[in-house]
């Protein structure tokens, strides 16, 4: 749920209430009493972010040398509670010039209590941005003197921006060549055993756009994930095309995402900033295709030798390859010599990280690369102790290839002059954590 703030106050360093505004009726107005009393004076401040005291929970931030502490009475989001103090302090900086302390404050009592009854009604946060903001507030704050920030250019059509409906992207820009570029950008997690089974494994991916698009375009995103595919054989009454879908998890979009149309339809329709911006964001953890395969061998001969064999094969197509392949091979810290075979790339040890550390600058699809090793270790007169073996790591970057499968199935803009656009999609998988047990 949001924050639901009861009340929200600016305090100096010494406790003294510079400015608040109460959004309900449910707490008192002793409340900044207790926050100084239990937390300011036993100087606890630094310890956590977030107090309990007396059924009220004290969300706070320092900032320059003020406080900003919202009270909330009920079990409220938090984390939207900090991001609210973030953005506000953002505003009033545009506003202030830059500057944001006790004095700023002082010198704009009535200019933050506009603006504090516009960011948050009844408790819930609103709109933030300075653009849209200033749009309606037009009154300059009392800048500081030693702030050199140029006023910031209004933006042009307050009407349409004001509605909310495009709060990220100004009106009249304009490019001789339109286009749009998508990144699918996914990082493989992995733990497997020594004979290969998987422990654990998900993908965590982010959908990256880069658009530099004339007037105000209507951009819609097809997937082939599960519900989307589902929903489009729904809505034209013909059975779905048969194909690999991805159930996607832990979806979260950019605010310039039409939510409404998403629940409805299931493709993801937008209005997107100008430049480069994070469209979603998502996790996978069924039906993910490894790019490689490690299969290690480690043999202990006596005190005082080892031998290694890895085995690493890429499972990718055979028209793909994968860059900056780095596999780091543990070895024990009393490691004094090592001597290598490897069939593709260099390898060396590097006592730093007690490893064996193989890189391998291009690797083909559907091929396989060994690692021979043999170690000889410093004879100790103590009694030997056992070595723990940790896991495998691996480093890599697949282009054109996802992990999870996700693939771009349209992309179409829509723009009322009609220009013809250019449309760039890249698919890169990279390791994240990539472990094999030894």
């Amino acid at each position: 749920m949001p924050v639901a703030a009861s009340a929200i106050y600016f305090l100096n360093l010494r406790g003294d209430v510079l400015i608040n505004r109460t959004y309900r009726d449910d707490v008192g107005g002793n409340m900044v009493d207790a926050f100084r009393t239990h937390i300011m004076q036993t100087k606890e401040l630094g310890n956590c972010p977030v107090r309990q005291i007396g059924g009220c929970s004290f969300v706070y931030m320092r900032i320059s040398n003020v406080y900003i502490v919202i009270v909330v009475s009920s079990n409220a989001n938090v984390a939207c509670g900090f991001k609210f103090v973030v953005e506000a302090v953002a505003l009033f900086k545009s506003y202030f010039g830059g500057a944001f302390d006790e004095d700023a404050i002082r010198n704009n009592f009535v200019l933050i209590y506009e603006l504090l009854d516009e960011i948050m009604d009844f408790g819930y946060p609103q709109n933030l941005s300075p653009e849209i903001l200033k749009l309606y507030i037009t009154q300059e704050g009392v800048r500081s003197p030693f702030s050199s920030k140029p006023k910031d250019k209004p933006v042009p059509n307050a009407t349409l921006q004001v509605t909310g409906a495009v709060g990220w992207r100004r009106e009249g820009l304009s490019y001789k060549k339109n286009e749009v570029f998508l990144d699918i950008v996914e990082s493989v997690n992995l733990l497997m055993s020594s004979k290969g089974n998987v422990l654990r494994c998900d993908v965590t991916g982010k959908v990256l756009m880069k658009c530099f698009l004339s007037g105000m375009p209507d951009l819609k995103l097809g997937l082939n994930d599960k519900l989307g595919l589902e929903k489009e054989s729904e809505m034209k009454s013909r059975p779905a095309k048969s194909g690999k879908t991805i159930e996607l998890d832990d979806v979260t979009f950019h605010q310039c995402v039409n939510l409404t149309r998403f629940n409805s339809e299931k493709t993801v329709s937008f209005v997107p900033p100008d430049g480069e911006f994070e469209l979603m964001k998502y996790r996978i953890t069924e039906g993910v295709n490894l790019p490689f395969r490690v299969l290690p061998t480690i043999k202990e001969l006596g005190r005082t030798r080892m031998e290694v064999n890895v085995k690493v094969k890429s499972v990718f197509g055979a028209k793909m390859f994968a860059l900056g392949v780095v596999v780091k091979i543990p070895v024990p810290k009393q490691t004094a010599k090592t001597n290598f075979q490897v069939t593709t790339g260099r390898a060396k040890y590097n006592p730093s990280i007690d490893c064996l550390v193989w890189k391998i600058r291009k690797f083909p699809g559907q091929t396989e690369s060994t690692l021979s090793a043999e170690i000889e270790l410093i004879s100790t007169m103590g009694e030997k102790k056992s070595w723990t073996r940790p896991p495998i790591q691996m480093e890599f970057q697949v282009p054109m290839f996802t992990a999870s499968g996700l693939r771009v199935r349209f992309l179409k803009v829509w723009e009322k002059s009609g220009y013809n656009t250019v449309e760039w999609v890249r698919y890169i998988t990279k390791a994240g954590s990539y472990e094999i047990r030894c």
